[in-house]
C-alpha cells in the first residue's frame, strides 16, 4: 500500500467517527430544565391601603402636659426627703429638706451686726438733735452741723443694708426647704439623704396634676401631613376598643439628631378618662395614610426588577403557561421589607417574590410556596 492511499484510510476513519459522535449527541441531549422560583399571590381582594378607614397611628406614651424638675435654690447636704416616686403631694406639701446650719449661722451673724448698727443709728440722731439746737444758737459751725447729719445718714445706710441682708438670709434659711409648687405626683427622684446638692439641681420630677397627653414620634415621611389643633382618636394599651378624643398640641419643628423623627404632643380632651402616666398609647389620625404604610397590594423588595430606563417591574406567572411576563408597575415608598404597588399590577396576580433580577421576559418556571411545594395546581384553579 502506497502512501497515497494509506492517507485516504485514515481520513475516511476521522469522517466516520465524527458521523458517529454527532448521531450520539442528538440521541442524549437532555431536555432544558425548569427554573424553581418562590412564587406569591398578592393582594387578593383587595387593592387599597390597610388602614385608610381608621387612619395612620402613632405609638406613644402618657405624660403630664405639665411636667417639671425641682430643685433647692441653695446648696447644701439633703438632710431627708419626705416622698418617693409615685407619691401624690399637695401644693406647698414639703418634699426634702437640707441641712440648714450655715444659713441659720449666717442669719443669726446678721442680726447681730444690724442690732449694732440700729443702735449706732440711735446714738447719732440723738447727737444730730443736740447739735441742731446748738447750730440754732449759733454756738458750732455750719460744717460741724452738715458733718453730724451725714453721720446719721451713713448709719441709716448701714442698717438698711443690714436689713436686706437679714432678709436674704432668712430667705436662704427658708430655701432650705423644697415645696411642691403645685399639685401632682413625683414623677422621679433625683437625688438621696445625704448627698450634697448644688443650686439648681433637679431633686425631683413633678407631674402636675391637670391635662394629660400623649407624647409620640412622627417619621419624617409623614410630618408634612402632621400640624397643630388637628383631632384625634387616643386608644390606650390597656383598654384595647376604647377610643379617647384628643387634638395635637404641638409639633416639634426639629427633628431628633438620633432617630430623625419629630416629636409630636396629642391632648386627650376627654374629662374624667382614666389615664395613667407612662401608660402606652396609640395616637390614630384619621383619614390619615402614612406614605410608607404598606398596602393590601403589595409585593416583597426582592420581587421588584428594573434595569436601564424601563422603570420599575415584577415578572407575573402565567398560570395556564407557567410563562413570566415582565410587567411595568407604579411603587409607593419602600418599606423596611415590603413596598406597595399603586398601579399595574392586578389583585390576584402570581408573581415571582425572590430572585427576580436572575430571570428573564418569556421564560419557563417552576412556581413553589415557601415551603418549596408547587403551586402549579392552585395557580391552575386561580385561571378563569
Amino acid at each position: 500500500m502506497n502512501c497515497k492511499q494509506l492517507l485516504m484510510g485514515q481520513m475516511l476513519v476521522v469522517i466516520l467517527a465524527l458521523i458517529s459522535l454527532s448521531a450520539c449527541n442528538d440521541e442524549v441531549a437532555p431536555p432544558p430544565s425548569l427554573r424553581t422560583v418562590y412564587a406569591l399571590k398578592v393582594g387578593e381582594g383587595q387593592s387599597g391601603p390597610v388602614q385608610g378607614a381608621k387612619g395612620a397611628s402613632f405609638s406613644g406614651a402618657v405624660q403630664a402636659r405639665e411636667q417639671a424638675p425641682l430643685s433647692f435654690r441653695v446648696p447644701g447636704s439633703l438632710l431627708r426627703r419626705t416622698v418617693d416616686v409615685g407619691d401624690s403631694v399637695r401644693a406647698g406639701q414639703v418634699l426634702a429638706v437640707l441641712d440648714a446650719g450655715d444659713q441659720s449661722a449666717q442669719a443669726n451673724a446678721i442680726t447681730a451686726q444690724l442690732a449694732a448698727a440700729q443702735a449706732q443709728l440711735q446714738r447719732a440722731r440723738a447727737d444730730q438733735a443736740r447739735y441742731a439746737k446748738l447750730a440754732k444758737d449759733q454756738l458750732i459751725s455750719r460744717s460741724t452741723m452738715d458733718a453730724q447729719n451725714a453721720g446719721v445718714a451713713a448709719a441709716q445706710g448701714e442698717v438698711n443694708a443690714l436689713q436686706a441682708n437679714l432678709k436674704l438670709a432668712t430667705n436662704q434659711a427658708r430655701y432650705t426647704q423644697l415645696t411642691a409648687p403645685r399639685s401632682g405626683v413625683i414623677a422621679e427622684r433625683l437625688a438621696e439623704a445625704g448627698q450634697v446638692v448644688g443650686a439648681g439641681q433637679p431633686i425631683f420630677s413633678l407631674a402636675a396634676d391637670g391635662a394629660r397627653e400623649v407624647v409620640f414620634a412622627v417619621p419624617e415621611t409623614d410630618i408634612a401631613q402632621i400640624r397643630s389643633g388637628m383631632p384625634v382618636k387616643i386608644e390606650l394599651w390597656a383598654t384595647p376598643g376604647t377610643l379617647l378624643n384628643g387634638t395635637i398640641r404641638e409639633v416639634s419643628p426639629i427633628a431628633d439628631a438620633q432617630t430623625r423623627t419629630f416629636t409630636a404632643r396629642a391632648t386627650v380632651t376627654d374629662t374624667g378618662n382614666a389615664t395613667q402616666l407612662g401608660q402606652s398609647a396609640k395616637v390614630i389620625v384619621p383619614g390619615l395614610v402614612p406614605r410608607g404604610e404598606v398596602t393590601a397590594l403589595s409585593v416583597p423588595l426582592a420581587a421588584v426588577v428594573q434595569s436601564g430606563n424601563t422603570g420599575p417591574a415584577v415578572f407575573v406567572i402565567d398560570p395556564a403557561t407557567l410563562v413570566l411576563q415582565r410587567t411595568p408597575v407604579q411603587l409607593g415608598a419602600f418599606g423596611a421589607e415590603m413596598v406597595p404597588v399603586t398601579s399595574g399590577l392586578p389583585a390576584g396576580s402570581w408573581i415571582v417574590a425572590a430572585g427576580a433580577h436572575l430571570l428573564r421576559d418569556g421564560q419557563k418556571v417552576t412556581p413553589v410556596d415557601r415551603d418549596n411545594r408547587p403551586v402549579l395546581s392552585a395557580a391552575a384553579k386561580a385561571t378563569p
